[in-house]
């Protein structure tokens, strides 16, 4: 493939999946503008090896494990231990109009409170809606691992959102919208 068209195919390829890429990594991080760093250090990545994918059946898939790769060792990082250990009390830039911020905002906390790859569980599992062993191939663990951290993070959340509410009843994900800020409005699919 010549590198126009191989350029062309990628820039194609970026564009379509950046919005949905963007909000995978922002309910991983917590955090638009690391979102973005995470997106961008995932799309270079893709870059460096898009000739050799083109016999990669599931590209999206490929591209949400590269994703989720550059977000697990980013927490690895020293650098990311210190930032964590800074912290920031800030709440999301922008909510939605007509969401219920309270509960966007009560999960977006429960979910930034769970380990790594519980959070990059049920995210993939119940944001991305992955089977459980489209997750496990993601993630490159067994069916089992990732069935023991679903239950272990559903577990963790339906805690935290339970003693926030006063309540033992559990905001279910698939009614969960993401807090959009202002100048990616119009960037979502």
């Amino acid at each position: 493939m010549a590198k126009h068209d191989r350029d062309a195919e990628f820039t194609e390829f970026v564009a379509a999946r950046a919005p949905w890429l963007r909000k995978v990594a922002y309910l991983l991080c917590g955090d638009w503008h690391r979102a973005d760093d995470l997106v961008q250090e995932a799309v270079t990545k893709l870059y460096v090896r898009w000739g050799r994918l083109s016999g990669v059946e599931n590209l999206d898939g490929y591209a949400r494990t590269v994703l989720l790769n550059t977000f697990l060792a980013e927490q690895r990082s020293p650098w990311w231990r210190w930032t964590a250990r800074r912290g920031t009390d800030t709440l999301p830039e922008r909510a939605v109009a007509a969401l219920d911020v309270d509960a966007s905002v009560d999960l977006h906390r429960a979910l930034a409170a769970l380990p790594p790859r519980q959070r990059a569980t049920v995210v993939f599992r119940y944001y991305c809606d992955l089977t459980v062993e489209q997750t496990a191939a993601a993630m490159d663990c067994s069916p089992g691992n990732v069935k023991s951290q679903s239950a272990r993070g559903l577990d963790a959340l339906r805690r935290s959102l339970g003693r926030r509410k006063g309540q033992e009843e559990f905001h279910q994900l698939d009614t969960f919208r993401i807090p959009v800020p202002a100048e990616a409005e119009g960037t979502e699919s």
